[in-house]
């Protein structure tokens, strides 16, 4: 991501405060419910693409591939006004695996790599988003599309015994953290004043570069995960 987005990113969440404060202060006495928790389910669905993994000692085609998983979602939205939400949306960080993606012994040799489970990690992913409802308040289903900025921290980065095997010996792992836009389309369903059930289809773009330290040894390779997430939830708004 270019360092000038990077740079303005804080800019544009203090702009994004001072929007909720005022809304708030505008829509405080309307009498429609401003802020809403939801609780659901976050399933991704990673479209990765890797370059070959490089580095001393590394037999050609050895790539990665993420598997997709489930957990927690948490979210906060808030009515800006009649039309136009911001959502913050977080999921419970779940433990990501890679399996490796390439030949099933690389150079002949005896170790499996295809399909081999290398490496876990603990991601946390907060997403910002401003949505836009298509049909007005008093619509008890209302469809909305939302753009906005994914945030994503690498952590407990670890490589398996099967990643180990493969290198050469135990292995560190860095990700650095990555910036990128995201957006979502949704729908919410308003059965009763305060509650709500949701379904929405987002994505965001995550790319980190991987580096992996064997004694020294120094092996890279560049990851976009490009991960799409399904969510269903339900609200309590107040």
């Amino acid at each position: 991501m270019p360092k000038s987005i990077i740079r303005a990113l804080p800019t544009a969440l203090a702009a994004v405060a001072v929007s909720l404060w005022c809304s708030a202060t505008a829509l405080a006495d309307d009498g429609v419910p401003s802020n809403d928790f939801r609780i659901g389910s976050y399933t991704v669905f990673y479209h990765a693409s890797a370059t070959d993994l490089q580095g001393p000692f590394v037999p050609p085609g050895l790539n990665f591939d993420p598997e997709n998983l489930e957990t927690l979602y948490l979210g906060y939205v808030r009515r800006l006004n009649p039309h136009f939400n911001f959502e913050l949306a977080l999921g419970l960080p779940p433990v990501a695996k890679v399996k490796g993606s390439g030949p099933a012994y690389p150079g002949g040799g005896s170790i499996p790599y295809n399909g081999q489970v290398l490496s876990s990690v603990r991601w946390f992913a907060p997403t910002a988003l401003i949505e836009y409802n298509f049909f007005g308040e008093s619509a008890p289903v209302r469809p909305f599309i939302g753009i906005g900025i994914n945030y994503t921290y690498f952590y407990d980065r670890d490589s398996t015994p099967a990643g180990d095997a493969i290198s050469g010996g135990p292995t560190k792992i860095s990700l650095p953290s990555s910036i990128g836009p995201a957006a979502t389309i949704g729908v919410t369903w308003r059965p009763a004043p305060h509650w709500d059930l949701n379904a929405s289809y987002s994505a965001s773009k995550v790319n980190a570069r991987l580096t992996a330290d064997t004694a020294g040894e120094i092996r890279t390779s560049h990851i976009e995960f490009n991960p799409q997430a399904l969510i269903l939830s339900v609200g309590y708004a107040f």
